[in-house]
């Protein structure tokens, strides 16, 4: 027996017909249950036509099977395995001797040196355990989406003191140089796998934000979506292939840049972007 769930219960028939579409054939002949009680194949369902085109709804699901309940699998974890992925993929990236010869030459980014670079990509490493030993916040709450709509730094000038200190901050963090800074994010990784998945979820909260918070798997998905980013900086900057990520884990970065992209350019210009190519704007760039 398999649960589609978006948090607020077992879903409707047809939501979860479209989930199986969008996860794949390997749960199509699963029975899922049905709100009378009784289960159809997802299979059937799909040959029937009982499928609606509800992209926003499959996106949000969490599956589990028996297997996984016994494990305590949720969504919450699947984001920090997710992470977790990605963070080793980072430091491998980190410990290429690609990174080494370039380390004083420019990055990819403006005003931004690859030492520098390296630093900062390794900053979404250190986050964690650093927000982990931080006493729990009492600022109310926003989701992920509120955050990125409220933060300044967006879209914001390369000389503003944040993104000045931003610069600073990547170097010093990788002061000591590659191969230090490769075996520290090497050593920080293997430590989060003993502490993130178990961890409880609870509020967050950086020095630099408003009067607010968010969760810490919200904040995780927020570092996932800077290591995706900046690794990608690394490699180009350096001559390597992007890394290869798990699929999920560039979707969920892809539906949060989204996102923004929409707040910063409106619908028209990122509908055209994705569709219609003689009429797209310039750039839609999220960040």
């Amino acid at each position: 027996m398999v649960e589609a769930s978006d948090g607020g219960g077992l879903l409707p028939r047809q939501d979860a017909c479209e989930a199986a579409r969008r996860v794949g054939s390997g749960f199509a002949r699963l029975p899922c249950i049905r709100p009378t009680g009784s289960t159809l194949t997802l299979r059937t369902a799909l040959r029937s036509g009982h499928v609606r085109e509800c992209v926003a709804v499959a996106a949000r699901l969490t599956w589990r099977t028996p297997a996984d309940r016994d494990r305590g699998n949720s969504k919450v974890t699947q984001v920090r395995e997710l992470y977790l992925r990605v963070a080793d993929t980072a430091a491998k990236l980190l410990a290429a001797p690609e990174v080494a010869d370039g380390w004083h030459q420019p990055s990819a980014l403006a005003k931004l040196s690859v030492q520098g670079l390296a630093g900062h990509l390794a900053g979404q490493v250190f986050f964690i355990p650093a927000v982990l030993a931080e006493p729990v916040t009492t600022e109310p709450v926003i989701s992920i989406h509120q955050y990125y709509a409220r933060v300044s730094w967006i879209g914001s000038d390369l000389d503003t003191p944040f993104n000045q200190a931003i610069r600073t901050g990547g170097e010093e963090e990788a002061a000591e140089g590659p191969a230090a800074l490769a075996a520290r994010v090497a050593a920080c990784v293997e430590e989060l796998r003993g502490i993130l998945p178990a961890a409880p979820d609870r509020l967050v909260r950086r020095p630099t934000w408003g009067p607010w918070s968010i969760s810490l798997d919200d904040f995780v998905t927020s570092r996932l979506l800077e290591l995706v980013v900046h690794c990608d900086d690394l490699a180009h900057s350096v001559g390597l292939p992007t890394p290869e990520f798990p699929p999920p884990a560039v979707e969920t970065v892809v539906d949060l840049l989204t996102r923004i992209a929409l707040r910063r350019h409106g619908a028209p210009n990122v509908l055209r972007a994705l569709s219609r190519s003689e009429r797209a704007p310039v750039s839609i760039s999220a960040l």
